[in-house]
């Protein structure tokens, strides 16, 4: 048993993070463009969690960060043909928008402590349980996906 079993990493640390950065100075410039650039953010993230969501329960596969062994398929289409994280990708995103409707570049540094908390407590703890579970097919699915959103990302979009 690990030592943060049961205990739901991703929306703890999302959570904490933006607690701190509510506690950032916020900027005073370009409010207005901030908002936009915010909204946009916020509305593509909430599309990429619940479109995650919906595949997961269409696969009738668990979403519970705390039990990444219950995981009944390995599910590669949709959002996850994009990023093997796409929950936390969207979480990171709320995130960032926050960061960019406060206007302050500290206000970034929780999202990055995000992104390493999530990385190292919660999502190796996850591909150990999915190699175990999957074996040779998830190994595959790791040589094509990349873990967050990168190059192979920007590359799976050129087919469109």
């Amino acid at each position: 048993m690990s030592k943060h079993e049961g205990i739901p990493v991703p929306p703890v640390a999302m959570v904490a993070a933006g607690v701190v950065q509510r506690f950032m100075p916020k900027g005073k410039k370009c409010r207005r463009l901030r908002r936009v650039a915010s909204v946009a953010l916020i509305a593509a993230s909430g599309a990429l969690l619940v479109s995650t969501f919906a595949s997961f329960a269409r696969h009738g596969t668990t979403v519970d960060p705390t039990v990444p062994a219950s995981a009944s398929i390995l599910v590669t289409g949709g959002t996850n043909a994009i990023t093997r994280n796409p929950m936390y990708a969207a979480m990171a995103g709320v995130l960032l928008a926050h960061a960019v409707d406060r206007g302050s570049w500290r206000a970034l540094l929780p999202v990055a402590g995000f992104v390493v908390v999530v990385d190292r407590l919660q999502i190796v703890r996850e591909e150990q349980a999915l190699r175990s579970l999957f074996g040779e097919a998830y190994l595959q699915y790791c040589a094509r996906t990349p873990r967050w959103i990168g190059r192979r990302t920007l590359d799976f979009f050129k087919g469109y």
